[in-house]
């Protein structure tokens, strides 16, 4: 068994920002591992949360549900991440980020692997929503670490590094999932998935270093605790960021949920394991999301997060299409617009944010997951009512609105000149 990293080394630590430490620099022995293992985190994490999505056609089939009752797999996962995030957050500003991280892992990966062994379908439901509560530890959480421990000069850079490795695990997931569940059924992907993201957790603990710019806060009773979420909720520029995650991500996943839907019927007709390739346009996330990060150096995060958005909904408009070529180009285009936009927003709450950071980036993602789980579920409701084409055209809706929040909100002066990447 890995050694847990201490929180408190022999060093003194200093609170974020504080004169006495600024970070890790980027291409140091501790900036690497880092990266490397919070991107291992993200594979545990992502690959777990979304493992049923390529295999809910299946799963409906099997379990003889429609397919938004299928789609609750993701949609509970989600939501238990969702309402536990903020909880994880106070908890982590006691006890430290890692420690933090390390409890919530460890409690998935166990949850995961009883979830093949689940003997109905409430009790699926049940052992998914246990699993995001659980998961709900690691990505605001990872956020705050990084913007504690990494340069402020290269805080979106590696921001961007971690929300690509969050996509190597998606990807991972879904298509370890839709492989095995072509060839042995959806309980042998959900197996197959745990024991990846076992795995990918023993990295994590292995890898990630000691905290030195965590200082442990003192209780601020609930009150204090109060104070804080309605200062970040009152901030207009972190208010717009968590419309913007309900929003996109929301758009997102139903996209992802009710595609395969699409491609299983006619005229496509395509097997599951083929259905399973579609999630490679992950891909397309993992090297966006890096790259956005470099480009906010030159152009600022309020450019980039609006150009991301763009893509979003010039990659969906070609799924409007009969073509099967066009549709994963479009998603191509799509996926990518979403995960340099997502980069964007969760590394800049960190930014905004001088005080709360975990708080900040648990509302950013309370959001994100329940725009997941609300969007994400009632875009089937739509898809099996009026069909694809209103669905794609509810999520372009959706990133519309989205990109002229942030045009309004943020803005265009706000060109990163005083420190770089914020």
């Amino acid at each position: 068994m890995p050694r847990f990293p201490r929180q408190h080394g022999p060093a003194p630590t200093f609170q974020p920002g504080a004169t006495g430490w600024a970070g890790h620099p980027k291409g140091s022995a501790a900036y690497r591992r880092i990266l490397a293992g919070l991107a291992f985190a993200g594979v545990a994490t992502f690959a777990q949360l979304y493992s049923t999505q390529a295999v809910l056609p299946i799963m409906a089939a099997d379990l003889q549900v429609t397919a938004a009752e299928a789609a609750l797999t993701i949609s509970l996962a989600t939501v238990g991440l969702a309402v536990t995030v903020l909880p994880w957050s106070f908890l982590a500003d006691r006890i430290g980020r890692v420690r933090a991280m390390m409890w919530g892992i460890c409690a998935a990966t166990v949850l995961g692997l009883l979830v093949p062994l689940a003997s109905s379908f409430p009790l699926l439901l049940g052992l998914r929503m246990l699993e995001g509560m659980a998961l709900g530890g690691i990505p605001a959480i990872a956020i705050a670490y990084l913007n504690e421990e990494v340069n402020k000069a290269h805080a979106a850079m590696a921001a961007g590094s971690y929300v690509a490795g969050t996509t190597l695990g998606g990807l991972a997931g879904r298509l370890v999932a839709g492989v095995v569940g072509e060839l042995w059924g959806w309980r042998a992907a959900a197996l197959a998935v745990s024991i990846l993201a076992a795995a990918a957790a023993v990295l994590f603990l292995v890898l990630v270093p000691q905290a030195r710019g965590f200082a442990a806060a003192s209780a601020s009773g609930f009150r204090g605790a109060l104070r804080t979420l309605a200062g970040h909720a009152g901030n207009p520029r972190l208010l717009a960021l968590y419309i913007q995650a309900f929003l996109l991500m929301g758009g997102f996943v139903a996209v992802y949920n009710y595609l395969g839907f699409r491609l299983s019927g006619e005229p496509f007709s395509l097997p599951a394991t083929a259905i399973s390739l579609i999630f490679l346009a992950y891909l397309s996330g993992t090297v966006s999301s890096r790259w956005a990060g470099g480009l906010t150096l030159r152009f600022g995060r309020r450019t980039v997060l609006i150009s991301g958005t763009v893509l979003m909904v010039a990659g969906l408009a070609l799924t409007l299409t009969q073509v099967l070529a066009l549709i994963l180009a479009g998603l191509l285009l799509f996926t990518g617009g979403f995960f340099a936009a997502h980069s964007i927003g969760a590394g800049w709450t960190g930014v905004i944010a001088t005080t709360g950071r975990a708080q900040a980036a648990s509302l950013y993602n309370l959001a994100y997951y329940l725009g997941s789980s609300v969007i994400g579920w009632a875009g089937g409701l739509v898809f099996q009512s009026l069909g694809w084409t209103a669905l794609a055209l509810a999520v372009i809706g959706l990133a519309c609105t989205t990109a002229v929040i942030t045009a309004v909100v943020h803005p265009a002066a706000g060109a990163p000149k005083p420190v770089p990447g914020s």
